[in-house]
């Protein structure tokens, strides 16, 4: 095997067997998709269930005010199909508004931040047209734990105490939802959220008495766009609060955009890959990078796809920051919609270009290819930028490219106290993690389900974090941030626009063979979530690893492209390790020229993983040891 062996010791078993299989970021959530199983519903059942679930038990990294992304195949119909649950700028979300408040960049945290949320629909669009279940059996479980509470893990505890100031002096209705009496709960502390539970409640009772599970399911629809829920955020936001920018000002979501956002059904984009057809979200969204990558690193030899070595390692990390390169120049929903644009960007063509660029020494500069106009493929010249700034490439959006220390620097960080505009987890030793020290931010939520009969999922709920806004009174939540991701620069493709969907991170994965599917799969993570994965889908399909295996495996990412997340800087040649790499490994990245942050043993990525073999029906599930909490279930 080209490959480095995995060890014999994996920190979970790779789990087997013919009934299902559910995998998540928490065991609470895990366990209520398996019941739902065990109780005879389908994956779709299953997944809505633990979603809700997710959202009482990691607060700080999703809610019902955020938004989320799936891609699922049914038993039926086993071609991939997007579940599309982001949602689109306000109407009230002008570059025009923004600059006259004095912004150059969407705001972090605030409700400035938010997009109209959407994860909610999805869910029960999904159920709708896909579950089995009806909407109270499956919300059942979200509701006992909101209603009569749950251990809350140590980082939900963490989170709390990092922005409690932020909290107590600017944001009392948070305080007083997450800090009641003043005090930070403590981990493992029965916490609850009874008015969400009263918010599930009602969206269950909105349907009784409707003749059939179809009208039950489209009535609580209804009541979320349009009822309580919709009036109350948008009476809440009308009032200015503090943002991550250290200023005050008030929200634009509107009754009106809450009740026109609907979730739906989209195709996704694919390639082939070494046998395997490889589905993401399009080129709204983050998928494409995944894609990309695999297309420049299918020409090399199978010793250059080892992210365990030193040559695989650099090869991979140079294949990423190329393809985060044209994410950045040509990804997003303002300016997306040209279907020759993934012509271009996915065409073998391109690829060989982008792969040339591939030499012995990392490359410091941001080298997005140039799109040629006027045609689908790539001329001559594409992809052969090589300057420091996207300037050199013209055809594409020329994001600014800042570092940390230049944004710190300039001033911009006065308000960097009051939080950012993601979740950040905290490394082993308990310091707050930031780029400086190898942070990897944007962590979020997973889950992923396949039954006996065929049916899988893939899906990442994520924003509406307890940190991203004010707690809005009466719902137990808050809203999402991930216009954040959007430009007040009408160049760009993903420039804040009302009505287009900010370029999200969110990106599950959905692998087929023969077109049959076999394999679900995704992590938490931003801008690390398509490495990530990378890492995970050249493991399984070229090196042979099983799936525990894989995810176990030392994992790296690159921080050469401008982040996703306020204040959006970049690190040239950044690369960050698990130490399990290797000394010699990492060593080795240091002089061909990456810039390398060491962030300890296991602290990068939370994936996870279910598989279906088509020919035997057998099953198997595995997830993340990091952090001590996603597990897999099934039998």
């Amino acid at each position: 095997m080209p490959f480095t062996a995995p060890p014999d010791f994996t920190t979970r078993p790779t789990l087997r067997g013919d009934f299902g299989m559910t995998a998540s970021t928490h065991w609470l959530a895990t366990a209520s998709g398996q019941a739902v199983l065990e109780r005879g519903g389908n994956a779709f059942d299953a997944a809505v269930a633990s979603a809700f679930v997710l959202h009482v038990v990691e607060p700080h990294l999703n809610g019902p005010g955020g938004d989320m992304t799936g891609i699922f195949a049914t038993a039926s119909a086993p071609a991939p199909t997007v579940l599309m649950g982001q949602g689109a700028a306000p109407a009230g979300a002008t570059i025009a508004h923004y600059a006259g408040l004095g912004l150059a960049e969407v705001p972090g945290a605030g409700a400035l931040a938010a997009a109209v949320p959407a994860a909610v629909d999805a869910w029960l669009l999904l159920l709708a047209e896909h579950g089995t279940w009806e909407l109270g059996d499956v919300l059942a479980y979200a509701i006992h734990y909101a209603q009569e509470g749950h251990p809350i893990v140590a980082n939900v505890a963490a989170t709390i105490e990092r922005v409690r100031a932020l909290f107590a002096e600017h944001w009392p209705t948070s305080a007083e939802q997450w800090m009641p009496g003043g005090r930070v709960p403590e981990a493992g502390e029965v916490v609850g959220n009874p008015a969400y539970a009263q918010v599930l409640r009602e969206l269950v009772a909105t349907g009784e008495g409707l003749p059939t599970r179809a009208e039950r399911i489209a009535a609580a629809r209804t009541e979320w766009r349009t009822g309580r829920v919709a009036q109350e955020i948008a009476e809440f936001v009308r009032e200015p609060h503090m943002h991550a920018d250290g200023g005050e000002y008030a929200g634009v979501v509107g009754r009106e955009d809450l009740a026109g956002e609907q979730a739906r059904f989209e195709a996704p984009v694919s390639i082939e890959f070494r046998g395997y057809e490889i589905a993401k979200i399009g080129p709204w969204g983050q998928g494409p990078v995944l894609l990309q990558a695999l297309r420049i690193l299918d020409g090399f030899d199978d010793e250059h796809l080892d992210p365990s070595t030193e040559l695989g390692a650099h090869t991979v990390l140079e294949a990423l920051t190329l393809a985060l390169a044209d994410r950045e120049a040509h990804y997003g929903d303002a300016h997306g919609r040209d279907p020759q644009l993934l012509d271009w960007l996915l065409s073998e063509e391109y690829a060989a270009t982008r792969r040339e660029l591939i030499g012995e020494k990392a490359s410091a500069a941001f080298r997005p290819g140039t799109r040629p106009r006027g045609k689908a493929g790539p001329s001559a010249g594409a992809g052969s930028a090589g300057g420091d700034s996207a300037a050199e490439a013209p055809g594409g959006f020329a994001p600014p490219l800042l570092t940390r220390a230049q944004w710190e620097a300039g001033g911009a960080a006065s308000g960097a106290h009051l939080g950012v505009g993601e979740p950040t987890r905290q490394r082993g030793d308990g310091a707050d993690e930031t780029s400086a020290d190898g942070t990897h931010r944007g962590d979020t939520c997973h889950l992923d389900v396949v039954d006996r009969w065929g049916n899988m999922i893939a899906a990442t709920p994520s924003g509406g974090w307890l940190q991203s806004s004010p707690t809005i009174p009466g719902l137990g939540f808050c809203l999402g941030t991930r216009l954040q991701m959007t430009w007040l620069d009408a160049d760009s493709p993903s420039a804040l626009e009302p009505g287009t969907r900010p370029r999200t991170t969110l990106s599950p994965t959905l692998v087929s063979k023969g077109g049959v599917p076999i394999m679900a799969l995704g992590t938490p993570g931003g801008d690390q979530q398509d490495q990530w994965q990378l890492l995970l889908v050249l493991r399984l399909l070229v090196g042979g690893y099983e799936p525990q295996e894989a995810i176990d495996a030392p994992a790296l990412h690159t921080t050469a492209m401008p982040s996703s997340f306020y204040p959006r800087v970049w690190e040239p040649a950044g690369a960050v390790v698990e130490d399990r790499l290797g000394e010699e490994v990492i060593a080795g990245l240091r002089a061909r020229g990456h810039a390398v942050t060491q962030v300890g043993d296991w602290d990068l990525g939370r994936l996870s993983v279910v598989t279906r073999d088509p020919e035997t029906g057998q099953l198997s599930a595995a997830a993340n040891p990091r952090g001590a909490q996603g597990y897999a279930a099934g039998r």
